[in-house]
């Protein structure tokens, strides 16, 4: 098996090899519109310029074209996961991760974070990393090699061991969902991994095209902002 350090570092590497194409993309489509004697699309155009229409322009460009055209594909390749399913290896309710500690959940949920609520419905944390290595030793190895030291464990304490949800005509929508983003660490084991690999190239590109185009959102609203 791939090392898994070694996969998520070739994982980085076409990510930054498919932000280069898709950063190219989108400034060519920016250029295509681009009027006559206008600057850099971050320059600070007068009121009602060529410029500030311009900048006008590429927004909406990128809400009702590029955006809806993301939103489109996402969708289709939520869609396709629908043609692979869970095979029980039982390692995602029995290594489920997240950024936030169990008291940091607790507070998102009482402010109605849905995600939260239904995460503390089913998790609870492991007393030790060592308890979660136990379950997905390449993970904890390749965060550990990463220096990756803000991630905290859980486990569902409803998995029996033939790795089967004891309430599974109960389970709630997460549980359903999961995996709902291709670009999710798997393990080889799970049944959905074949659909991770299949669509993470498109996966990559889409998620590339929103952090760019957020950037430049960001900042041409920041020079209507000054205006």
């Amino acid at each position: 098996m791939e090392d898994l350090a070694a996969s998520v570092k070739n994982l980085r590497k076409k990510y930054r090899e498919i932000f280069k194409i898709s950063a190219e993309e989108i400034q060519k489509r920016i250029d295509e519109i681009k009027p006559d004697g206008a600057g850099d699309i971050f320059d600070n155009y007068p009121a009602n310029s060529p410029g500030m229409l311009w900048q006008k322009s590429v927004l909406k460009m990128f809400d009702e074209d590029i955006c809806r055209e993301i939103f489109r594909k996402w969708n289709e390749i939520l869609a396709y996961r629908k043609e692979f399913s869970c095979i029980g290896c039982g390692t995602c309710c029995r290594l489920a991760c997240s950024e936030f500690s169990s008291d940091e959940l607790k507070i998102k949920a009482q402010h109605g974070d849905n995600f939260a609520n239904q995460f503390l419905s089913v998790f609870i944390p492991y007393n030790s990393k060592e308890e979660a290595r136990e379950i997905y030793p390449e993970y904890i190895e390749m965060l550990e090699k990463n220096k990756e030291d803000k991630v905290y464990f859980y486990h569902c304490p409803k998995i029996n061991d033939c790795c089967r949800c004891t309430d599974y005509n109960n389970r709630p929508q997460i549980c359903r969902d999961f995996p709902d983003n291709p670009l999710t660490l798997l393990p080889e084991s799970c049944g959905f991994a074949p659909w991770k690999r299949e669509v993470e190239p498109i996966a990559l590109m889409l998620h590339s095209m929103l952090e760019i185009i957020e950037y430049y959102k960001e900042h041409i609203n920041a020079n209507f902002d000054r205006t």
